[in-house]
């Protein structure tokens, strides 16, 4: 399978890492603004997002890879590029652990050693980082983030563009409001709201974003 992969910082390393491990696929493009202009490089095409579509005239069987960390930019260049979701390749890397009731949607990128279990739903476009656990019966909303070593105990709700960082736990039965931040090693006791900060053990709010104050 032919793939592009938009991105060329450090999480598109570890994507086109797992692209490379999977005999079946071939990356022959990657895309990002830093470059001006489409060009060959060696055998891969480079060039804008903006590209894409001369991508997909030129490959008719090509996938691509969303592999940019930050959700929002994640979901604008989704937007932006208006693609069907069949473009999307959701990659999976073979050392997960996914239960075969768990749902995974469209360009989801689950890293190595994850843990997803029964009755999951996660959401399109996410990450679900490098030794991360879901348990069962949680939904994970679309353009999140579940960084390395973050624990989702079961039964847990993220909403939309979540961003959990590194080492988190959040205890069952938890629901999350949308575009919300979980720093790092904190642990989630509470149901949190959407557009804040939340840290500490137990975590609580810190801030509130700029998009929550427009809200408001």
């Amino acid at each position: 399978m032919n793939i592009a992969v938009i991105g060329r910082g450090g999480h598109s390393k570890v994507v086109s890492d797992m692209i490379f491990s999977n005999g079946d696929h071939q990356i022959v493009g990657y895309l990002d603004d830093k470059y001006e202009h489409i060009r060959l490089i060696g055998n891969t095409f480079c060039g804008p997002i903006s590209s894409s579509k001369r991508l997909i005239s030129h490959f008719k069987d090509i996938k691509f890879v969303n592999a940019i960390g930050d959700n929002k930019i994640r979901q604008g260049i989704v937007r932006k590029l208006n693609l069907p979701d069949e473009y999307y390749l959701t990659i999976i890397h073979k050392s997960a652990i996914i239960s075969q009731s768990a749902k995974i949607g469209f360009g989801t990128v689950v890293m190595p050693n994850v843990v997803i279990n029964a009755n999951t739903n996660v959401g399109s476009h996410s990450i679900i980082n490098t030794g991360s656990i879901i348990e069962h019966d949680s939904i994970i909303g679309n353009f999140s983030h579940v960084c390395p070593g973050a624990t989702l105990t079961g039964a847990v709700q993220l909403g939309e563009g979540d961003f959990i960082g590194a080492g988190a736990t959040i205890i069952p039965n938890i629901h999350i409001g949308e575009w919300t931040i979980v720093g790092a090693g904190s642990t989630v006791i509470h149901d949190i709201p959407s557009y804040c900060t939340v840290m500490g053990i137990p975590a609580t709010v810190k801030k509130y974003n700029q998009r929550r104050a427009e809200v408001k």
